[in-house]
């Protein structure tokens, strides 16, 4: 598990149970009381810092390693799982996967962006970071979803769209605005959870939604922290700084009435237990498409394009 610096002092404590568990399966010593008591004070040490993250730190914990991805939840909540490749126009991206498949028992095309848990796999989704065909096929999929009046739902994680040259040569602008065009005009329902990263563009391109949720420490911003600190104050060190004038939490972003829910996730982060982070959305998820459920599409879409138009109206 990689490391976060406010989580030192429980690293430290959980490292030493850890020691003593070995020694009592070497020692056969009862020493049981012991590790009760220290995973007892984990558990505090865990619930307080957790109850008082920073923006910054939230920022961290958005962003770790072994958050699961989207590969993770299609896993685990997606059956008969049938990925669809390519934008029928030039390449196919692997930042951006999306397909078919059923939701507790519902058809679903679901679609979002996978950064890979290594160095072969991040290089492979390339962080992340969609270019300009894989926002032409999620374009695609929603177009299909939409003649055959199958749900959509998205799973957002990304730093941003990718920025290198090709992508822009190749129009990533215009990708990103017709895949929320494309939102905003698809008759059936969009459901979008935010479950890492959300970075400006590259996340709104796909989570132009009718529900849109964060994950308790997920972040969603229009700009990334270290870009704007850059900007004003031209050095990425205020990178703390900007994370706390950004609202970038999904509390702030809650309170300003741009997310309909936030997902609690388990004690310590999604992190920390993946699986119970994975069964919450899917319960958020088949909850919305409950209430939403049987949909007339006129009215979808004239909600939608409402509930986005009316965002940072006083």
């Amino acid at each position: 598990m990689s490391q976060l610096d406010f989580e030192k002092p429980i690293l430290e404590l959980e490292g030493k149970i850890a020691e003593l568990k070995n020694v009592q399966s070497d020692q056969s010593l009862n020493i049981g009381e012991e590790v009760s008591r220290m995973q007892s004070k984990v558990s505090r040490l865990l619930s307080q810092t957790y109850a008082k993250l920073t923006p910054a730190q939230k920022v961290q914990v958005a962003r770790h390693g072994n958050r699961p991805h989207f590969l993770d939840y299609t896993k685990a909540m997606i059956t008969d799982f049938t990925p669809l490749a390519g934008d029928r126009n030039f390449a196919q991206d692997h930042a951006l996967i999306g397909g078919l498949g059923r939701f507790m028992g519902r058809s679903v095309v679901i679609m979002g962006q996978e950064r890979g848990h290594d160095t072969a796999t991040r290089i492979k989704h390339n962080f992340g970071m969609t270019r300009p065909e894989g926002y032409r096929k999620a374009q695609r999929l929603m177009q299909m979803a939409d003649q055959f009046q199958i749900p959509i739902i998205t799973l957002v994680d990304t730093a941003g769209a990718y920025p290198g040259k090709d992508a822009e040569e190749r129009g990533q602008a215009e990708a990103i605005a017709k895949s929320i065009e494309t939102c905003l005009n698809v008759r059936v329902p969009i459901i979008s959870v935010v479950i890492g990263e959300g970075g400006s563009g590259g996340a709104i391109a796909i989570a132009t939604a009718d529900r849109v949720y964060m994950l308790e420490h997920a972040i969603y911003s229009v700009i990334s922290p270290e870009g704007c600190a850059s900007i004003l104050w031209r050095s990425a060190e205020f990178a703390g700084d900007a994370a706390a004038a950004l609202k970038l939490t999904a509390q702030d972003l809650y309170e300003l009435k741009l997310i309909d829910a936030i997902i609690p996730e388990p004690l310590g982060g999604a992190h920390r237990g993946r699986d119970e982070a994975v069964a919450s959305v899917a319960r958020q998820i088949d909850k919305a498409l409950t209430q939403m459920t049987p949909w007339r599409g006129d009215d979808l879409k004239l909600s939608r394009r409402k509930k986005f138009l009316a965002m940072g109206r006083a």
